[in-house]
């Protein structure tokens, strides 16, 4: 497979990796699984193309073109791509208000996504903003991915109770839902509960296996064989055969700053969600994965999907998953997928006309409800209430304003709680571990000697404009609360990285401690530090010569009464 090391154009196109080395029986694994995981896009691709708004069979395009995209550009072995959940709801959120009601126009917007997407994708490659998309935390994205799919389900029960539905949010959506629980069709609900089950039962005793396909070919039988669209049970319809027809999307339809948000949060949540599943296949197997690449390969599978008249597509966790256990060795079976897909557009989509629109509820419901994670969510609470604070913004931005202002607002919230978190380091107040030349935290551990006449204290992460006046107010209460103090020793061997406000910081405490008559040591500086306190000219406050030094040399004439009980 491509990795980082590789060298010249190779490492851009990944099928120069893995074609060379294929094996012949491989081929096998790698056809199962492509037809495994085109059984399980279908119904899925349907579903979410609903939820999106759309024609079914445009979740069948991106699940055929995606796949293809991604297996020319795309790192991981394992990694599907396709219409997701969150993506599906963001489009139907975003650009129904934005087509102004005009069908045509809606499709055309949503390819214009795809297209824009695939742009920005190949930006982020061409300047390496990987590192840009980490800022997003892992407890960020557990409140995001409960917040979507508590949306999701909301968005999707008035198929499963037979019910119009409506609203812009998911509270908006609960108040309309509970006013029209009295008109209930109970065909609907029985189809839909009966659906759900059998998905969730399928789920837990034969994972791995297409059970969708299976429960959507059986839903198909018994509407037809007990006429539900005489009854009155929403069905899909006839859709159209044939293979999408290529073509560039229609351009000038939005300007700008009407796309761009649309885009930036699908790139967004497509990169996030696919870099997480891809690693951990990655891991799995064994194999090095380029996190840069998966722009490439994301980008190229959008390009896909927008010529074919598609929406933006994402590599998820879950189709990912039915790729990788029905034994994908290559990116070969996404293209056998295709393929298949493709056969099915051409021959059998008149198959899925009578399907009722509550399964297809179901088996969003069913792909969905897992996101909702609460014992994460309690563990947040009880292990890190930052964490839980991020979790909880995120799901509370996601149920107000919707998926695509919810992930915005999540990620700008997650840039500040990770200033936050910077701007209040721990700072640790140094004594002395007993029989021993070394000192550690007073407030961490039992026993420690405590130091006569000095404060030493030791900044725990970089000094920088963000934190250094929390650590110099923490400095001088500690000095306050002190009286009797001679000297002052800042340790600084736990601090990587300075800039000129930290170094400020540090002139500022010297000049406060001179004004009282106390000295001022620097002790345990790197190199760049030392390099930067020369600089600001700290040499002539402080003793340069005892900055590369330790603690315990510089504090071992300070301590008399220490020195003779070790003694």
């Amino acid at each position: 497979m491509s990795t980082p090391s590789e060298p010249g154009w190779t490492r851009f196109f990944p099928p120069s990796g893995w074609l060379p080395g294929y094996r012949r029986e491989w081929l096998p694994s790698d056809a199962v699984a492509g037809i495994t995981l085109a059984a399980y896009a279908i119904p899925v691709s349907l579903a979410y193309a609903a939820l999106a708004g759309l024609p079914p069979q445009v979740g069948v395009y991106g699940y055929m073109l995606g796949g293809i995209g991604y297996a020319l550009l795309g790192a991981s072995r394992q990694l599907a791509i396709g219409p997701t959940s969150a993506i599906s709801l963001m489009i139907a959120g975003t650009v129904g208000a934005l087509a102004g009601g005009d069908t045509v126009r809606y499709a055309q917007i949503a390819s214009l996504a795809a297209f824009a997407v695939a742009v920005l994708c190949f930006i982020a490659w061409l300047f390496k903003l990987s590192v840009l998309v980490r800022l997003v935390s892992d407890s960020i994205l557990v409140g995001f991915k409960a917040g979507a799919g508590l949306t999701i389900i909301m968005s999707q029960l008035p198929s499963l109770l037979g019910v119009a539905g409506g609203g812009h949010n998911f509270f908006d959506r609960a108040i309309k839902l509970a006013g029209q629980l009295g008109h209930i069709d109970p065909l609907v609900l029985t189809i839909g509960a009966v659906a759900l089950l059998l998905l969730l039962l399928g789920e837990r005793l034969l994972p791995g296996k297409p059970v969708g396909i299976t429960i959507v070919a059986l839903a198909i039988v018994v509407a037809t064989l007990l006429g539900f669209p005489s009854l009155g049970v929403p069905v899909t319809g006839k859709i159209p055969e044939g293979l999408p027809a290529l073509g560039m999307p229609t351009f000038g339809l939005l300007e700008f700053d009407d796309l761009f948000p649309l885009a930036a949060g699908c790139v967004l949540l497509a990169y996030i969600e696919g870099v997480s599943a891809a690693r951990s296949f990655a891991a799995k197997h064994g194999y090095a994965l380029d996190v840069r690449q998966e722009f490439l390969g994301l980008g190229a599978a959008n390009l896909a999907a927008a010529f074919g008249h598609g929406y933006p597509v994402a590599g998820g966790l879950s189709q990912s998953a039915v790729n990788d256990n029905a034994g994908a060795r290559t990116p070969l079976a996404l293209v056998i997928c295709s393929v298949t897909l493709g056969l099915c557009l051409l021959f059998f989509t008149g198959l899925l006309t009578n399907l009722p629109k509550a399964v297809l509820a179901a088996i969003v419901f069913a792909a969905v409800y897992r996101l909702v994670d609460v014992r994460a969510l309690l563990r947040m609470w009880q292990v890190s209430r930052i964490d839980f604070t991020a979790a909880a913004i995120a799901l509370a931005s996601v149920l107000l304003l919707g998926i695509l202002q919810g992930v915005l607002l999540a990620s700008i919230a997650s840039i500040f709680l990770l200033l936050a978190r910077a701007s209040r380091p721990n700072v640790a107040f140094l004594g002395r571990l007993p029989e021993s030349g070394r000192y550690s935290d007073s407030a961490r551990h039992e026993g420690i000697e405590p130091l006569v006449g000095v404060i030493a204290f030791r900044p725990e992460a970089s000094l920088l404009y963000i934190n250094a006046e929390t650590i110099l107010d923490t400095v001088l209460v500690a000095l306050r609360r002190s009286p009797g103090i001679r000297l002052v020793a800042c340790d600084l061997s736990a601090s990587p990285y300075i800039d000129l406000a930290g170094a400020r910081m540090l002139h500022d405490l010297h000049d406060e401690l001179a004004s009282r008559q106390v000295t001022f040591c620097i002790v345990g500086a790197h190199a760049q530090l030392r390099d930067l306190l020369r600089a600001v000219g700290l040499a002539e406050k402080t003793d340069s010569g005892q900055w590369l030094r330790s603690l315990d040399s510089v504090l071992g004439g300070e301590q008399p009464d220490t020195a003779q009980r070790r003694s």
